[in-house]
């Protein structure tokens, strides 16, 4: 009796240190860091190289379906062959690098080759946070990953806050060369923490067995099948595509709706955009810690319900001074749903196969993210920007449609819905 009470702390004191759950989520911030500065560089880039909404639409297109193709192969290298320190570190530089490539394109042609390979590094990130979060704080899995939501969220705010102001002085090009920096940086960090390097003469404590052993392609073949049968697994990531389909869409065009229809200049368009980011920032918590106490299904529906009712009142709100005031209650309600989706999932489907369900999930919603943007910019074209966001209004009513049918039950001692 004595043994197992000494035993007991010992094994779950490593789960009550936050540091790493910082260090996931700052590198989290960058991911989403890069992604949001091109967001506001859409526009320039647009003008620079005569593009319609329609190529505007099919860049994006292009970095989400290398993502699509990437994420379910990413999700089982994680699974296969742990090490998900050095996989993390290498997922943040294979974002950053490409911008630096991006930045000597000359052609639209270019421009789609760097963007997909953008779609490639940042899609190997979540397979590999994600699963190792979950497993190190069992019982605050949606606090914890809302936590590295807000990493996200922030990257996603402060990008086109700070570029805004840039463009007043450097061109896009040059902004995107000097945005390499920071990811590198932080790639050499994570590699030091949590990785396999040493620092020094100390040398780096052993990760814990469960997040960083692999498992034999046999065991791995069984565990697959057990997933492709998962009915909750299906249902969220359907309903996960549709959510990211609204998601990327307008981010895609709500910088172009304000640089071009209501005359906004850089400067404004990136504090738009950073209030949309922040709102998502304050309700990822919020939103997590609610889901781990009242169950994941409430919030996820709640939230997206609101979604549908903010995006048509900024279709009925026009070029008028409220629409960028419905920015805000946007962000809050769209960016509150992404943790919870995490870890419901999560709760569902077996701890060695973190990774690849968060590769299906990841994978789904990049096929979303990678339609929306050319339906969007077709609309646009032939009906106007505002009907872009009908179609918004749309995608994330289906959305909560496939969350009502999901199965009520999960697999036991896994949390709440």
């Amino acid at each position: 009796m004595s043994t197992t009470m000494t035993a007991a702390p010992q094994e779950i004191q490593p789960r009550k240190s936050f540091r790493d759950v910082w260090i996931i989520t700052i590198g989290h911030a960058l991911t989403h860091w890069y992604p949001a500065t091109f967001y506001l560089l859409l526009p320039l880039i647009g003008k620079e190289l005569g593009l319609n909404y329609s190529q505007i639409g099919l860049i994006m297109t292009c970095q989400y379906i290398a993502g699509a193709i990437s994420n379910v192969p990413g999700g089982m290298l994680v699974d296969t062959v742990g090490k998900k320190g050095l996989l993390m570190a290498v997922s943040l530089f294979w974002v950053g690098f490409p911008y630096l490539l991006m930045g000597m394109a000359g052609s639209y042609w270019m421009l789609l080759f760097c963007i997909s390979l953008v779609g490639i590094g940042n899609n190997l990130w979540h397979p590999t946070a994600i699963p190792t979060l979950a497993q190190r704080y069992p019982e605050r899995k949606g606090l914890v990953l809302s936590l590295h939501g807000m990493g996200g969220n922030a990257g996603d705010a402060l990008a086109p806050l700070a570029i805004g102001a840039l463009l007043a002085t450097f061109t896009w090009r040059q902004i995107v060369v000097m945005n390499v920096v920071p990811g590198a940086i932080m790639s050499l960090l994570i590699l030091a923490y949590l990785g396999t390097l040493t620092l020094g003469s100390k040398k780096k404590p052993k990760p814990a067995a469960a997040e960083e052993q692999g498992q034999s392609v046999k065991e791995y073949a069984q565990g697959l099948r057990g997933l492709l049968a998962n009915r909750v697994l299906i249902m969220l990531t359907v309903s996960s595509a549709f959510r990211s389909m609204t998601q990327t869409t307008l981010l895609t065009f709500l910088p172009v709706f304000l640089a071009y229809e209501m005359g906004f200049n850089p400067f404004w368009v990136g504090l738009a955009m950073f209030l949309l980011q922040a709102a998502g920032f304050a309700a990822s918590p919020v939103a997590g810690h609610l889901s781990d106490r009242m169950g994941r299904r409430r919030i996820i529906m709640s939230s997206m319900a609101m979604t549908a009712m903010v995006l048509l009142a900024m279709v009925f709100a026009g070029k008028s001074t409220a629409f960028v005031i419905f920015i805000a209650a946007l962000g809050f309600f769209l960016y509150a749903i992404r943790p919870v989706l995490q870890a419901w999932l999560l709760d569902a489907t077996p701890k060695n196969m973190g990774g690849t369900s968060i590769g299906m999930l990841f994978g789904m919603q990049a096929v979303g993210s990678s339609i929306g943007p050319v339906i969007g910019g077709f609309l646009a074209d032939r009906y106007g920007l505002l009907s872009t966001f009908w179609f918004l209004a749309a995608t994330i009513v289906i959305a909560n449609l496939f969350i009502f049918f999901v199965p009520a039950s999960v697999m036991a001692g896994q949390g709440k819905e």
